[in-house]
């Protein structure tokens, strides 16, 4: 049986968001944004209340008290997170230059929303 209009199911985030994405944000703070394609998708995704803080901290083994930037910013319906790295740019260890797959864990974040 098809789920009727009204019926809400967990959905991973790259299936609401425009855009999930991870990036160098100098040599000790990796950036995470994600963008939406409308202020509907935004505010429905905040209303959640599922993008949190402390889901951030888990997801990325941070302190809550480490997080540098957590953010909605309602006039580009966009999340702005920015973390310390867990080690410098280019150190030894280090495996990815230019933060750019560090977005992976928050496109499987599941967020109540209406059945298709």
């Amino acid at each position: 049986m098809a789920p009727s209009s009204n019926q809400v199911v967990p959905t991973p985030l790259r299936e609401i968001a425009k855009v999930v994405r991870s990036k160098n944000a100098g040599p000790f703070e990796i950036t995470l944004d994600i963008i939406f394609k409308s202020r509907e998708d935004f505010d429905a995704v905040k209303k959640s209340g599922v993008i949190t803080k402390e889901l951030i901290s888990e997801l990325y083994n941070v302190p809550t008290q480490a997080i540098i930037t957590f953010g909605f910013f309602d006039l580009v319906n966009a999340v702005k997170i920015t973390l310390p790295r867990p080690r410098a740019q280019g150190a030894i260890g280090e495996t990815d230059m230019h933060a750019a797959q560090q977005h992976v864990p928050l496109q499987e974040i599941c967020v109540p929303w209406p059945a298709q």
